[in-house]
């Protein structure tokens, strides 16, 4: 019996220093990322103090790195439609292949973040493969408020 090896490689990280991370976890952005395209190769690191937050950092460079939450959490109600091109290009073929990440702004106070909703993290962790999409709808900002307005009472 064989246990297969795992190749683990050393990369510099912007909020961490030094890691280390599993060859197998990097994700791979044929296109790069919008203002970034020369960086390809990703790994999303876990923020301990909030597990709602990820880092989306570049193998190659300790200077990029996102923060990136789902978007769901913050708003449930978050839709749209993936064209054919990407869903071929990214090697979904069904709803699991599918991973949706925001990229979030800090500001000072955090209240004051925002998430860019226009232009969603598309990743297939099954395949180990991302794209930025740029949604062609007006429905959603690139700076969404961190924290939505509560409802009113009384108003629906």
């Amino acid at each position: 019996m064989k246990i297969d090896e795992v190749n683990v490689v050393e990369i510099m990280t912007k909020y961490f220093g030094k890691v280390s991370i599993e060859e197998g976890k990097i994700i791979e952005f044929p296109d790069g990322i919008p203002g970034f395209i020369e960086e390809r190769r990703f790994v999303l690191l876990d923020l301990p103090a909030n597990p709602a937050f990820q880092i989306l950092q570049s193998v190659h460079n300790a200077h990029t790195a996102f923060v990136v939450t789902n978007p769901y959490f913050i708003y449930p109600d978050y839709t749209f439609k993936l064209d054919e091109a990407v869903q071929e290009q990214l090697q979904i073929r069904e709803e699991k292949d599918v991973t949706v990440l925001s990229i979030v702004t800090l500001k000072q106070p955090f209240q004051q973040s925002t998430l860019n909703l226009k232009a969603p993290l598309i990743i297939n962790p099954i395949r180990m493969l991302g794209k930025q999409y740029i949604l062609n709808l007006d429905d959603y900002s690139s700076k969404a408020p961190i924290s939505p307005a509560p409802l009113k009472k009384g108003v629906k």
